[in-house]
């Protein structure tokens, strides 16, 4: 499990990226370095990072399901994803 201070933090730098999206859009177009550079650090989507749902795990995320491998493992297994089954062959 990861630190809460950690989740804390990446639920902040998501609201910040949403809450600026439209205005760095903007001033993205319209070419203005200065006025952009002027906007908060974390307002940039380039600072956020993948994080598992479950456990807060940043490494091994697997984009599709949310999850970390670890905890994608454990709920496959026991069978808590729906269409997930162990291969063989």
């Amino acid at each position: 499990m990861a630190k809460k201070s950690s989740v804390a933090r990446e639920k902040k730098r998501q609201k910040l990226v949403e809450k600026y999206a439209a205005e760095r859009k903007r001033l993205r177009e319209a070419q203005d370095w200065e006025g952009l550079s002027k906007l908060p650090r974390n307002s940039s989507p380039t600072r956020l990072r993948n994080r598992c749902g479950v456990t807060g795990r940043s490494r091994g995320y697997i984009r599709r399901f949310g999850l970390s491998r670890i905890t994608f493992r454990e709920m496959a297994l026991d069978g808590e994803i729906p269409g997930v089954t162990k291969s063989s062959w």
